[in-house]
């Protein structure tokens, strides 16, 4: 029976039936230090891998994703005696599937499981990246901000109130992943501990002992456990009893990063968990890229070396939602909504220049599989379209805060308030009357991460973590004052502390620090999927509207549905929704991303309507439209001084903005 056609069947039983490989007693994969190689049921083994994250691709594609990562060059796993074998390495995200304590989620494109399966019938083998903290640019590298409602907790260490929370999860994720496991009948072949540790400032080792001993408690003795890290990580990150791996990119220097790897790891296989065919975007810098020939010569060379790889990424796919991540390098830097990542299959899921490329070196190595890529997915223009105004995003706020505001003397941060994403609005009134314009400010940085001001519904302007300090307000005594909060994303990589969001400081209004807040934790989702739906009265058309406002239209698609691309000229900054869909941030005026990926699920065809709504947070454009593109514009920055005009207010004297890697 092909694995295609298999029926339904208990999820204990698919691997054995799926992958047509030896009995579960027969199957094993271990180190052989003796001979620096891996062993795969006895036999000489290493692999060619590439990352793809089940999180960041809509569960409808992950079967597309995945065959077009198995036609990319590398043998049938049902040869377990070939030596070089194609694979797939992906994290799991605490964060998506325990969002709230004790509260776990594994449905729809949260199935892990349906996951793993669908990776059985493409022959991939897996190797998983379980965390607890996974990087990945994603949302507080994975962990769940809930973490954070104890302030005084110690992230990634041997803290027991951290210990006791991944002790917790593992206990439910790992015997799910049990029975997947290579020498189960299943298509796991390693598990990775931690992600990166190295690069965090704890070093804490007791950490490390302790997540390895709930692993080998959970999953058994058989099963490859390993680290990785950067060349600097690996004094930190590396543990006894863990099989250290390392992670660079092409323009690193190979030689001198695995001589290194071998003062930690003197016998076994060499391994580089992340090779980086790409790189991450920020907003507000270029689209990274990596050279075709650079990648391509440095996977040459290390599959001579007799190396196993893993391409990081493979296939980058989409922040939706909420869920970027973020760095801070000097300056806090989210990162974008799409995580197309230069790599070599687009974020539409379409071959690249580069996946040729790739696959022509990994044929010198071994035969690939005949026949052609499956070709890109058709692509769909439509527009441009004409969005009509809702409402404000106060005319709203009943709805959007059903229970009522939260009161306080002082601030309270969005995990106080137990909101773990988008927005909240914090209202105070003037006690006052300021005659004059005079500066609104927070200190101590402590704006995370921008805020939208209105005096009496009317947008004054922005404050932005790092860049922009001050907003200058006028305003009668009881002139009500409301900061719209946006969280633009946790940090998400390095020495990085609690990422705390929201006023983690009381603002100040000239000399006056402003007291006694209403916070109103806002649902902005459940607005858009269950109330816009109802048609709710029109707005009457502002003359020049500006501050968070709704937008939205609709409209039918006659022909058959392709993948697009949502364009928004001159709008500003907002989030978007098709189909009550979360699609993520836009920021049409800071770039590098114009357009986003809409993939054709989302898509209602035969004339049925489709939905569009914005949140626009800053300033509507003359002619309120939007496009869909059938390609994708991924690099239009403004011009650096418009980021160094942003600026001022921190540096004296700007300097080009430098990024270094992980």
């Amino acid at each position: 029976m092909a694995p295609e056609k298999l029926p339904f069947l208990p999820s204990l039983l698919l691997p054995l039936l799926t992958l047509l490989l030896p009995q579960a007693d027969t199957r094993s994969f271990v180190v052989d230090p003796d001979h620096d190689r891996f062993l795969l049921d006895g036999v000489p083994f290493r692999y060619v891998s590439g990352s793809l994250h089940y999180f960041r691709v809509p569960r409808v594609l992950w079967a597309d994703r995945l065959l077009k990562m198995r036609m990319s060059g590398l043998p049938d796993i049902s040869l377990p005696w070939a030596l070089l074998t194609f694979s797939f390495l992906s994290y799991v995200p605490w964060n998506y599937h325990e969002p709230h304590p004790g509260v776990y989620n594994f449905n729809g494109s949260r199935d892990l499981i349906a996951f793993l399966h669908q990776a059985a019938i493409a022959k991939l083998l897996v190797i998983l990246r379980p965390g607890p903290y996974i990087c990945a640019e994603w949302e507080m590298g994975g962990l769940p901000s809930w973490l954070l409602r104890k302030p005084k907790i110690h992230l990634r260490t041997s803290d027991p109130d951290f210990l006791a929370a991944v002790d917790s999860w593992f206990k439910v994720l790992l015997p799910k992943i049990y029975p997947w496991l290579y020498h189960n009948g299943g298509n796991i072949i390693s598990i990775q501990v931690e992600n990166e540790y190295g690069s965090y400032r704890a070093c804490d080792l007791s950490y490390m002992r302790h997540l390895a001993g709930l692993f080998r408690a959970l999953l058994g003795d058989k099963i490859l456990l390993f680290t990785t890290d950067g060349p600097e990580g690996l004094r930190c990150g590396s543990l006894q009893g863990l099989y250290t791996t390392v992670d660079f990119g092409p323009a690193d220097n190979m030689t001198q990063i695995f001589s290194l790897l071998r003062q930690y790891e003197p016998h076994g296989p060499l391994v580089n968990s992340e090779y980086y065919t790409g790189w991450l975007d920020y907003w507000g810098q270029n689209h990274s890229t990596r050279s075709v020939p650079a990648v391509t010569k440095g996977l040459e060379n290390m599959l001579k070396m007799g190396a196993s790889v893993n391409m990081y990424m493979f296939h980058g796919g989409t922040n939706f939602g909420y869920w970027n991540g973020a760095d801070e390098k000097g300056l806090f830097l989210p990162i974008t909504t799409s995580y197309d990542y230069d790599a070599p299959i687009s974020e539409a899921g379409d071959p690249t220049p580069k996946l040729f490329a790739l696959r022509n070196i990994i044929s010198k190595f071994q035969e690939v599989p005949l026949g052609p890529l499956p070709p890109a997915s058709r692509k769909m223009m439509l527009g441009p379209l004409t969005l009509h105004l809702d409402g404000d995003l106060l005319a709203f706020l009943d709805i959007l805060c059903p229970r009522g505001p939260i009161d306080s003397i002082l601030p309270m941060t969005f995990e106080a308030v137990k909101q773990d994403h988008g927005f909240v609005l914090y209202r105070t009134y003037l006690t006052h009357t300021v005659f004059e314009p005079t500066p609104l400010w927070v200190p101590h940085n402590g704006l995370h991460d921008r805020a939208y001001v209105m005096v009496d519904g009317v947008f004054q302007g922005v404050l932005e973590r790092n860049m922009r300090h001050k907003v200058f307000l006028m305003g009668n005594l009881g002139a009500r004052l409301d900061i719209l909060v946006e969280n633009m994303g946790r940090l998400s990589f390095g020495s990085n502390s609690s990422d705390f969001k929201g006023l983690l400081e009381p603002p100040i209004l000239g000399q006056t620090i402003l007291i006694k807040w209403m916070m109103f934790p806002l649902k902005i989702d459940n607005l858009v999927k269950w109330w816009f739906p109802l048609q709710l009265p029109k707005s009457a058309q502002p003359q020049a509207p500006s501050g968070p406002t709704f937008y939205s239209t609709t409209f039918p698609i006659l022909g058959s549905v392709g993948d697009t691309f949502l364009y928004l000229p001159g709008w500003t900054k907002g989030q978007v929704w098709i189909n009550g869909f979360n699609l993520g941030r836009y920021w049409t005026k800071r770039g590098p991303q114009q357009t986003l990926y809409v993939p054709r699920p989302l898509l209602f065809s035969s004339g049925q309507l489709n939905k569009i709504t914005l949140l626009e947070l800053e300033n509507v454009p003359p002619r309120p439209q939007i496009q869909f593109l059938d390609k994708p514009i991924l690099n239009s920055t403004l011009h650096k001084t418009y980021i160094y005009s942003l600026l001022a207010d921190t540096l004296s004297t700007p300097e080009p903005m430098r990024l270094s890697g992980h």
